[in-house]
């Protein structure tokens, strides 16, 4: 095309059939991670845009950058939709748009729609997590939340794990039903439904909250959390005891400006009360993924991974599917000057 600014539209059926795997997602999540940690990244906090729509959902607009991405580093924008209501018509309740732009320039390079992104790096974070800071050995996943996340999470953690157990919960029968019959038709580990986030959690060695509550709610005790447990807390609004980090050995957040940020979070509350403060942090976890800081160290620590979500990560994904879009020739070519 050799006149004019042309970018790539990729939609979510295209991207599916782009064919990646969850293991090529994680490794380039990773790199992301380790990226972050050895400072080869810029990105700007999270902002939320919240509509006169009587609460029931909000955007978040997340920007960020990667030096050592294409020739010469890549740039993007995420705009994402949480709307909890969603499951009533029939939507995901994160959808969410992404684009790509040549930094040295300015030129849109992509844009595509990001809603298995924001889904797919969750999880992928919180398996990067579980690379460095749960035991190789954990048998029982416990897994709260049924959301986008929650298959990815699970998948994931699945591939990572010679896992005996999955047993997972959520608030609605109807969800958590669908969901263990989802996991059962792509995994061969036993998936069990149960009523309780209580009965999810006891005595699992990777517990993952990924709750969509209204109003803070205790559904993960601390006394659930035995030694050796690995605990990812990622809900919206905090679903854990205050005392929760009490217990912990190292507590790792993915980057210690965005935990400080916004309205919402599992940990909010540890933060504005200042029990998770420089002091009681163990790390970000780019500086363990980039070798300044050990991971897990014995099989007795308790370990707590909290990540808000960091933009670099739809950012690295997003890359990831543009190159392999424009290999296959996959998508609509947009004249945009």
């Amino acid at each position: 095309m050799a006149e004019g600014i042309w970018l790539r539209f990729l939609s979510g059926p295209e991207i599916d059939s782009l064919g990646l795997t969850r293991t090529e997602i994680v490794d380039a999540v990773e790199a992301a991670v380790r990226d972050h940690g050895e400072g080869e990244t810029s990105f700007e906090p999270r902002v939320h845009l919240q509509p006169d729509n009587g609460g029931i959902g909000h955007f978040n607009v997340l920007r960020g950058h990667l030096n050592r991405l294409g020739d010469h580093g890549i740039s993007g924008v995420k705009v994402v939709g949480d709307f909890v209501p969603n499951y009533k018509v029939g939507l995901p309740s994160e959808l969410a748009m992404a684009t790509l732009f040549d930094p040295t320039t300015g030129i849109p390079l992509a844009v595509l729609d990001a809603t298995m992104i924001t889904a797919a790096r969750t999880g992928a974070m919180t398996t990067v997590g579980a690379r460095r800071l749960a035991r190789r050995d954990s048998k029982i996943l416990g897994h709260a939340g049924s959301r986008g996340t929650a298959w990815w999470n699970v998948t994931m953690l699945d591939d990572l794990f010679d896992l005996d157990e999955i047993r997972v919960t959520s608030r609605r029968p109807e969800s958590r039903e669908k969901f263990a019959a989802e996991l059962s038709a792509e995994l061969s580990t036993p998936v069990r439904v149960v009523a309780t986030a209580e009965e999810a959690f006891d005595g699992a060695d990777v517990i993952v909250e990924a709750t969509r509550l209204t109003e803070p709610e205790p559904l993960l005790r601390t006394a659930a959390v035995k030694p050796g447990a690995f605990v990812v807390p990622y809900g919206t609004v905090s679903a854990v005891e205050l005392d929760l980090l009490d217990v912990m050995d190292k507590v790792v957040v993915d980057d210690w400006r965005e935990a400080q940020s916004g309205r919402f979070g599992a940990l909010r509350r540890h933060v504005d009360t200042g029990r998770l403060s420089p002091d009681t942090l163990y790390a970000e976890l780019g500086q363990i993924v980039a070798g300044h800081k050990p991971g897990r160290e014995n099989d007795a620590e308790r370990n707590l991974f909290w990540h808000r979500g960091l933009a670099l990560l739809d950012v690295a994904i997003a890359h990831l599917i543009l190159r392999r879009a424009e290999t296959a020739d996959v998508g609509t070519m947009l004249r945009f000057h």
